[in-house]
């Protein structure tokens, strides 16, 4: 008699990443002082006050126990839609914008959406592993966009017409990028967009981390000015870095509503709706924590800077690309795989990073930090531990 098997699309998949490498550090004997963890991208100091006052008081209405809009809250809805409108200088409705639990889901949701199974999406080299593994799950084929490492992992606007000139259905980028912290320039996510718009793909622009752009960057890109930006263009979001509150999942999908459309009834099935209370807070904390939030873009870019002092005076050690939250760090022994070096920092040195293996091909000379687990103290104390 046969014995049932499980989904070969996801058996075939690796055992997610962060534990995997928290599991080497488990040996570190201490021998450097406590573990600097650079592995995960949650915000490295709490959530303020005000937003766990307003989580407080919405988890605690009784209206927030029931199901709500599969969109999401219209409340938040319309906040984000003047916050997406301020940022861009353009005009966006609540129609415009459907919440999900997080920005994972909101990938998922898009993907299935553009997606069906044996389709192909393009991802960059390297690219975020969650977005590599949902495409692999759903059966989704994936042809991976090179970057050019010697220019600051850039997209390469050659190879990514090349994608789409052989079929894929959409391009997905994240900037600024998990795992480089590269920043693409707006000129360069234009044309990015007018490829996608030239050979009828989507453009899907993972925005997590846009929050934490220099202040005087300006808008990231003008695509919602251009004129039926709702036939080419998704925007992603989450909610998670700028109010620190990662547990309580929360994202957006910035898109026309045909596609919209779409995503809700994938959401009727997925999830019904994102979590309300949260939403309900994050609409009120929206306006109230702007100068908050500015401040923490400044911390984060000093623990950056705090983190270029130190690797500039270790020899071998070289910043490929930095920005946001992430640098991809060149590591010096090319006679070791990017895991095994990962793991013998945290095992000896008490440093949890993300080998960059974990992240495509050809990318064994590469680790990911994420600095914005750290505060600047720590990031000064790997000067000694690296050596």
């Amino acid at each position: 008699m046969p014995s049932p098997i499980a989904n070969p699309f996801v058996t075939r998949l690796s055992p997610p990443p962060i534990p995997s490498v928290f599991a080497w550090a488990r040996d570190y004997a201490g021998t450097y002082g406590p573990l600097i963890d650079l592995s995960q991208a949650v915000p490295g100091y709490p959530a303020h006050p005000e937003m766990l006052r307003l989580l407080g008081e919405a988890a605690a209405s009784q209206t927030m126990t029931g199901y709500g809009p599969i969109e999401g809250e219209m409340v938040l809805r319309e906040a984000y839609a003047r916050h997406v409108s301020d940022i861009y200088r353009s005009s966006i409705r609540a129609a415009n914008v459907h919440i999900t639990s997080g920005c994972n889901q909101a990938f998922m949701c898009a993907a299935i959406a553009l997606a069906g199974a044996g389709d192909t999406i393009a991802l960059t080299n390297p690219f975020y592993f969650n977005h590599g593994t949902t495409l692999s799950m759903l059966g989704i084929k994936s042809v991976l966009v090179e970057c050019d490492a010697a220019g600051g992992f850039l997209p390469d606007l050659a190879s990514a017409e090349q994608a789409l000139a052989a079929g894929a259905r959409a391009l997905a980028v994240v900037t600024p990028n998990n795992p480089t912290g590269a920043v693409y320039p707006p000129s360069l996510v234009h044309d990015l967009f007018v490829l996608c718009r030239k050979y009828g793909a989507w453009l899907v622009l993972d925005e997590t981390y846009r929050d934490f752009l220099p202040g005087d960057y300006g808008s990231p890109h003008a695509l919602l000015s251009e004129p039926g930006w709702e036939e080419t263009l998704v925007l992603l979001y989450s909610f998670s870095k700028s109010f620190c509150i990662p547990g309580h999942r929360l994202g957006a999908v910035t898109a026309g509503p045909k596609l919209l459309g779409e995503i809700t009834k994938i959401m009727d099935n997925m999830q019904i709706c994102a979590p309300r209370s949260a939403q309900a807070a994050v609409a009120a904390a929206l306006p109230v924590l702007a100068d908050w939030r500015a401040g923490n873009r400044l911390e984060i870019a000093r623990r950056a800077e705090a983190l270029m002092v130190v690797l500039s005076d270790l020899p071998g050690w070289d910043i490929a690309a930095i920005g946001a939250y992430f640098a991809f760090v060149r590591h010096p022994f090319a006679d070791q795989s990017s895991a095994e070096v990962a793991e013998r920092l945290a095992k000896q040195a008490g440093i949890v990073s993300i080998p960059g293996s974990y992240f495509g091909v050809g990318q064994e000379r590469y680790l990911r930090l994420a600095f914005a687990n750290a505060d600047a103290a720590s990031i000064r104390l790997l000067s000694n531990r690296l050596r």
